[in-house]
């Protein structure tokens, strides 16, 4: 049957990073909805259709069309799923409950990635992408060898718009409005386990694997 993971928390806790590792690790499916949007845009499905109605008047797509996609995502991962960032609200989580529950299935663990405000702003402001060739870069932890150049295809590297504090501050609280409550959520279903994801990329890793093998122990 597979395992069955969510991974919850504010922009920039690392949790798309920790979730390609664990799908790599355990052979399951990573289902990002913003991967599953810009593939359903790209491929013009029916549900990409409706989505990108939505888009292009710069609305939020509604909650049954991203569940769709998700839906249509989940039924080909034969081996299990590891949501990263999704659910978003409590009505999404309900509606995946109803989902899973039609398939006899439950999440098996909901791993809330917990990071101090300052870090977070720290981790997403200093960030840096080449306007060529799309390579990350970060000015604390992953610097370029020459400032403002990648080193990779020597393009001239741009912080993003939803990575300038002011924006960053929105999309926190956003975050904490729509979000956070589904810590609560899924506290009361005794499947919410807190990680502490301050620290490298490995340490965080290192951390989560145990994290998860408790939980297959238990």
């Amino acid at each position: 049957m597979g395992k069955r993971w969510v991974f919850l928390g504010a922009p920039g806790v690392g949790k798309g990073t920790q979730a390609e590792i664990v799908a790599q690790k355990f052979g399951v499916c990573k289902i990002s909805t913003g991967d599953l949007l810009r593939e359903a845009v790209t491929q013009g499905s029916e549900l990409g259709q409706k989505a990108q109605q939505y888009m292009d008047r710069g609305e939020l797509v509604p909650d049954e069309v991203v569940m769709g996609l998700v839906q249509e995502k989940i039924a080909t991962c034969l081996n299990g799923f590891v949501l990263d960032g999704f659910p978003r609200t409590v009505k999404q989580a309900d509606l995946l409950a109803s989902f899973l529950e039609q398939r006899g299935q439950t999440l098996d663990q909901v791993v809330y990635f917990s990071l101090s405000q300052e870090e977070i702003i720290r981790r997403l402001t200093g960030r840096r992408i080449c306007t060529q060739c799309q390579a990350v870069y970060h000015l604390d932890f992953s610097p370029p060898r020459r400032e403002g150049v990648c080193d990779r295809c020597g393009g001239p590297l741009q912080q993003r718009r939803d990575d300038q504090r002011e924006t960053v501050s929105s999309r926190l609280s956003v975050y904490e409005a729509q979000t956070a409550p589904l810590i609560a959520y899924y506290r009361e279903r005794q499947v919410l386990a807190e990680l502490d994801s301050s620290g490298s990329v490995e340490t965080v890793r290192d951390r989560l694997l145990a994290l998860l093998n408790r939980s297959e122990r238990a």
